[in-house]
């Protein structure tokens, strides 16, 4: 019964891992990551909700992928290593990409998969009036930095 609710489940938790997700990391890791931690405790049928509980982990991992990320390139930057290297993306992907992975979630659920904001909300950990707010800071956001990128 496990595997088959995994095999189920791995799809769309493979599509939030790459929304979620840096372009550093491959979103199969995150989904990896996520079911063995949910694994180490118990059998993911036992949840409520395995769908929402391993969307939620989901994006908490890269969450914490994120900041470790941050460190990194400040530290690399301490060593002055040569700028050019990070990949490079069209002003448009970029905006997107430097939401922080809770809101590129958010954006994602409820604009691409077309979940209510209650349901995302839920999903998330967090309330829904916390949802439509961080939506619209995300869009606000990547609007703003499209226009810079523009003008």
């Amino acid at each position: 019964m496990e595997r088959e609710l995994i095999t189920s489940l791995y799809p769309f938790l493979r599509r939030i891992a790459a929304v979620a997700g840096s372009v550093d990391v491959e979103p199969d890791d995150l989904v990896q990551e996520a079911l063995m931690r949910s694994l180490r405790k118990g059998p993911i049928s036992d949840l409520d909700n395995p769908l929402a509980f391993l969307r939620k982990t989901i994006v908490n991992l890269a969450s914490n992928q994120r900041r470790s990320l941050g460190r990194k390139r400040m530290a690399l930057g301490r060593l002055s290593i040569e700028e050019g290297w990070w990949p490079s993306y069209p002003a448009d992907i970029d905006a997107i990409l430097d939401l922080p992975p809770r809101h590129r979630a958010i954006l994602y659920l409820v604009e691409v998969e077309d979940v209510p904001y209650a349901e995302a909300a839920e999903q998330l950990g967090i309330t829904t009036v916390a949802a439509r707010a961080m939506a619209n800071r995300a869009r606000k956001r990547a609007r703003a930095a499209l226009e810079v990128a523009g003008g």
